[in-house]
């Protein structure tokens, strides 16, 4: 049946070795996870009672004061971003750009302002938000956060993301203090973030993150915070949440997909490695290929095959040319290195990799 489908619509099937990316598709979702959207789908519910009581469950399970299921992390920015303007304000979710609402600001450090699929600013500015970098792209500290700060600023944002610059970077903490010493809410936005606790523990309003990264659930995403401004964002759905509204199918399953994670929450660091040993043996006896094991550059427990060769974004494009297309991680082509991130590789797609980059490599020495 899955062959079918690659069939009947004449597309590629994907070796995924670039990580949880909606450009494919995100994550592989369990079994599990997949029959709690078939019941959903099936079934009837007053979606008022399903978003709170959902919320409130979640809330429960991470120790936090309220949640809000929504249709993906770049929502929940977005409504975060309009909840924080409107502050309850029926007239804002029917007016939400309306010009009595001049508490617009939304202050991130610049090299926050990152393109992850859509530029960081696009969804602020469709929450109506209006963007105010902090200090420079290379370097933000509290000071340059606070120098930002005026009557006009409606919120603080940080992404937590291996997108943003990592050096010379304010920490979420030190963010928090500007929050509480000028009395401005901060969002988080930690989408891909592993740790379901931290941010809300250290003093965050809300913190977002996406269903189908780290949780490996449906296409969805959640914000957790303090109580009010959950109630604000959870308005949000009768205004410019509507257009990002999500299905009782998804709402479901990734309540249950939080539930597993919580209990189950994936492969280790230890284990990934492992898993890697004999990939990079194997990929270190191509010739023209240098590879070693790399940990994410956010901090995270997930370690990658780094590859060094010549022609990296000419060896790139050829992984992606046949049947398999082969993804992989493309941060550092610039420098000669491609990325292997093997979460949702298994043993047989990893020997296709290795088998793949050899023709390719064999092919550019002969030129």
């Amino acid at each position: 049946m899955t062959m079918d489908i690659y069939q009947k619509y004449d597309l590629k099937k994907v070796i995924n070795a670039s990580g949880k990316m909606t450009i494919l598709g995100v994550s592989k979702t369990p079994d599990e996870t997949v029959a709690l959207q078939k019941f959903g789908g099936q079934n009837f519910f007053e979606m008022d009672e399903l978003v709170k009581k959902t919320g409130s469950y979640l809330a429960s399970l991470l120790k936090t004061e309220d949640a809000v299921i929504v249709s993906s992390a770049s929502a929940g920015i977005a409504q975060s971003v309009a909840a924080f303007i409107g502050r309850g304000s029926t007239y804002h979710l029917y007016h939400p750009y309306a010009s009595e609402f001049t508490k617009r600001d939304i202050i991130l450090p610049k090299g926050h302002n990152v393109d992850y699929g859509t530029a960081v600013e696009v969804m602020v500015e469709l929450g109506g938000g209006k963007v105010r970098e902090a200090g420079y792209a290379n370097m933000c500290s509290k000071e340059h956060v606070e120098m930002m700060i005026t009557e006009q600023t409606a919120a603080l944002l940080y992404i937590k993301s291996h997108h943003t610059v990592q050096k010379s970077m304010l920490t979420v903490e030190e963010m928090v203090e500007v929050s509480q010493k000028y009395h401005i809410p901060l969002i988080v936005d930690a989408a891909a973030e592993e740790d379901l606790h931290k941010y809300t523990k250290a003093g965050a309003d809300v913190v977002i993150y996406s269903g189908a990264k780290a949780i490996d659930g449906p296409t969805s995403g959640m914000v957790i915070g303090k109580r009010e401004a959950i109630s604000w964002i959870r308005m949000q759905s009768k205004g410019i949440g509507r257009a990002m509204k999500i299905g009782k199918e998804n709402i479901i399953a990734f309540t249950g997909a939080v539930e597993r994670y919580l209990t189950n929450s994936g492969e280790t660091g230890e284990a990934m490695r492992k898993r890697l040993e004999p990939f990079i043996e194997s990929l270190n006896q191509i010739e023209g290929v240098a590879a070693k094991e790399v940990q994410d550059a956010a901090g995270r427990e997930i370690y990658r095959a780094s590859v060094k060769v010549n022609n990296a974004k000419t060896v790139i494009a050829e992984l992606k040319k046949e049947n398999p297309a082969i993804y992989t991680r493309e941060y550092q082509a610039n420098n000669g290195i491609i990325e292997f991130d093997v979460r949702a590789v298994d043993k047989t797609e990893m020997n296709l990799i290795v088998k793949r980059l050899k023709e390719i490599m064999e092919g550019e020495n002969k030129l």
